[in-house]
């Protein structure tokens, strides 16, 4: 009973994001410190924004959202590491909407140098540069960035935690601070004593956190291990909090139903959900209603009878006439020209290789559809729902209920899924105008699967030209034009009222950074103005990029004569040695001899990307009853591998939803509207048709990188090339069940 009873507090600190009694720890390294955020009462002392310390434990703020990714496993490591904490003794709890925990990494990455080629001073100006998310309040867990923000940032907050825990039991025991030592969440004097460190919370009240020195990678004991995940027991046990989980006294239930064109509302008739037993309220919404009811699936029936007249969509209203536009915007100068090396336009010769490509739009299809609960009472609003940005969701969901962004609690839930959907705030806002409509009445909003396709901020459709020469079995040119709708710029439109200036550097990830010494490489973004709602979906550009880009290189060895595999390894042996590595490494697991029996096919795939070379070679076979999958090898190289295990899993996600999307998965439009509703039209991989892996971690990268995204790039090249040796078809177009037979 009594480890029952302590799995559901710690899953209710989770939850309601307490801070009470105890002492909080940390430092940065910045030129100054942000507000600290934890507001304490009597007998309480918060230092920094990181480490509390109470009667519980060691409980861990941590600035980045926990979607599946094992993100609060390696951020609590990072400071148990440098505390001497004991692993059982830790609670991670995520932290509130503020400056303190803004992402230094995020805005680094948009520096327009090549990541692979990144030496000290470059690395350098992206951390420098990245202060200035602290000034945005960029509080955001995407773009890889989690792991690279905090790698240094909590092992200072455990070390400063450790050495103030350390002159606190000094004072007490009357001893020199260097003649103690700390193991297993406690103090040790020369003699034996032990102090556990909740026992310090008062005494270290006082005491300023010292900056001190961070240990050597020698006497690491968690960090570079498969640590226990932090947030498994609670979910094995049901205790975890997600967002469709969060109950309060005398809530109410609710779910919208928007215009699914993407447009205004002209008018409705809500008459016949009024008159249904439990229906509580239509709020109109704008572009939409909700309907709150006395359950979830009621409301979702009563929204279904409401008669509702939309506006027309502002863009193309079918797939043909989108595709169109995307077509037509390669002819238009381009916006970026990222990679410009040697002369694409003078005579080169060799054999010229030419090919065009083009994928669907994407949805994001989280396990966990969007939801948020929200609570308007006494001036206040108080949200709970899983979300990437919780500044972002604060300052919106108060300008929709009309309080001020310090009357606003975020409290930050699990999440079943994230894959950039959660970056959004449209739920949360919807959640937060519902509760306007109902002071004092607690509101949980769920959509309904339906909306979620509906109304999804897709990963644009995109086309792109490729030409090259090769030559004596290498690459002498590629030139490649990419053309899709900007991300960036709607997203970042979306979240701040406006559009950077400069090129969309970000247009072009995946192709334009690719580590590889062709003499004369040019990539150019064109940007598509089409008002097709999109946003950042796992690996973003590089979903795109990655396909077209590899793809094109395997098509350039064959015309070469050359292995796809030595082909690849030449052209990056001479311009990045962790990609050489990652190539040779996953040939060597998969015995790569560049030949096949009959009835089987090998594809390559690499794809640099987040920071992180990831190569994949994907393996199928003709059963006699259609194509399937049977192993897929990958290698990685992120620099460090803090924990293998999540590391692992991260790879192999990657790669699942790499090839859900290159098999089977498109989002198409009719009447202005998607045509896809359920996982009946937008399936994923199941049990059945998901491939043996095997995952190779090196540590050769100098800079720590990306572990969540780089995985999904190259899983969609591999099997397209897999599928090229297999059959002799080519497919230049997503998804590959328009071109092969395969097993769904």
């Amino acid at each position: 009973m009594a480890s029952i009873g302590k799995i559901a507090r710690r899953t209710f600190l989770v939850g309601s994001v307490a801070i009470a009694g105890g002492a909080a720890f940390g430092i940065y390294h910045l030129r100054k410190d942000a507000p600290n955020p934890l507001i304490t009462g009597d007998g309480e002392v918060a230092l920094t924004p990181y480490v509390l310390l109470n009667q519980d434990g060691v409980t861990i703020i941590a600035p980045r959202a926990e979607m599946g990714q094992g993100v609060h496993t390696t951020l609590a490591a990072l400071v148990a590491e440098e505390m001497d904490v004991a692993w059982e003794d830790i609670t991670v709890l995520h932290g509130p909407p503020a400056q303190a925990y803004y992402n230094q990494a995020l805005l680094g990455i948009a520096l327009p140098f090549r990541h692979y080629a990144d030496n000290e001073f470059r690395n350098s100006l992206r951390q420098n540069i990245g202060l200035v998310g602290k000034l945005l309040h960029l509080q955001v867990t995407g773009g890889s960035t989690s792991i690279r923000d905090a790698y240094e940032r909590m092992r200072h907050a455990g070390a400063s935690a450790r050495e103030a825990l350390k002159l606190a039991a000094a004072e007490q025991l009357g001893v020199p601070v260097g003649d103690l030592r700390t193991e297993a969440s406690h103090v040790i004097a020369p003699d034996g004593t032990r102090l556990a460190y909740t026992a310090l919370a008062e005494a270290v009240r006082d005491i300023t956190p010292p900056d001190v020195a961070l240990r050597p990678r020698s006497e690491w004991k968690y960090l570079g291990k498969s640590m226990p995940r932090v947030d498994m027991l609670g979910k094995v046990t049901g205790t975890a909090e997600f967002g469709t989980d969060v109950a309060l006294d005398g809530m109410k239930f609710a779910t919208v139903r928007m215009n699914p064109k993407r447009a205004g509302m002209v008018s409705y008739d809500d008459t016949a959900a009024r008159d249904m037993a439990g229906v509580q309220a239509v709020v109109d919404l704008g572009d939409g209603i909700a309907v709150v009811a006395s359950n979830t699936w009621l409301a979702m029936q009563a929204a279904e009878a409401v008669e509702i007249t939309w506006d027309e969509a502002p863009y193309p209203a079918d797939t043909a006439g989108m595709m169109a536009v995307i077509a037509a915007s390669l002819d238009a100068a381009p916006d970026s020209t990222a990679r410009n090396d040697g002369d694409v336009d003078a005579a080169v010769a060799g054999t010229e290789v030419v090919a065009d490509y083009s994928v669907p739009f994407l949805a994001h299809a989280t396990m966990e559809p969007m939801s948020a609960t929200a609570l308007l009472q006494d001036g206040g609003l108080q949200i709970w729902t899983g979300n990437q940005a919780p500044v972002m969701t604060r300052d919106k969901c108060a300008a929709a209920a009309g309080v001020d962004p310090e009357m606003v609690t975020v409290h930050t839930t699990l999440m079943g899924g994230g894959f950039g959907r959660r970056g959004e705030t449209d739920y949360a806002v919807q959640a937060a105008k519902i509760a306007a409509a109902l002071p004092g009445t607690p509101i949980r909003m769920t959509w309904t699967r339906e909306e979620d396709m509906q109304r999804d901020f897709y990963r644009p459709a995109a086309m792109a030209q490729f030409r090259g020469v090769v030559a004596d079995g290498t690459a002498l040119l590629v030139d490649g034009q990419i053309a899709a709708p900007s991300v960036s710029h709607q997203s970042i439109m979306r979240q701040m009222g406006q559009v950077p200036p400069g090129p969309d550097r970000a247009h072009v990830e995946g192709a334009a950074d690719q580590p590889y010494a062709i003499p004369n490489f040019r990539i150019t973004g064109h940007l598509t103005d089409l008002a097709v709602p999109i946003g950042f979906w796992r690996s973003v550009a590089a979903s795109f990029n990655g396909f077209f880009m590899d793809t094109f290189m395997d098509e350039m060895a064959h015309a070469a004569g050359a292995d796809p595999l030595q082909f690849r390894l030449a052209l990056a042996e001479r311009e990045h040695a962790p990609s050489a590595g990652v190539i040779r490494a996953v040939g060597e697991m998969a015995g790569w001899t560049g030949q096949t029996p009959d009835g089987i096919g090998r594809g390559i795939g690499f794809c640099y990307s987040f920071g992180t070379p990831t190569a994949q070679i994907v393996e199928v076979e003709d059963t006699g009853n259609g194509i399937r999958i049977n192993k897929c090898w990958i290698a990685c190289d992120p620099g460090v591998a803090l924990d293998p295990a999540i590391i692992e899993a991260q790879m192999v996600s990657g790669a699942i939803y790499g090839f859900s999307a290159a098999m089977q998965e498109e989002v198409t439009f009719a009447d202005g509207q998607a045509e896809q509703y359920n996982f009946t039209d937008y399936d994923a991989l199941r049990m059945h048709n998901t491939p043996a892996f095997e995952v190779r971690i090196l540590e050769t990268n100098p800079h720590i990188g990306g572990i969540g995204e780089p995985g999904t790039p190259p899983a969609m090249p591999a099997l397209g090339n897999a599928l090229f040796d297999l059959t002799g078809v080519r497919a230049r177009e997503l998804p590959l069940i328009k071109s092969y037979d395969l097993i769904l």
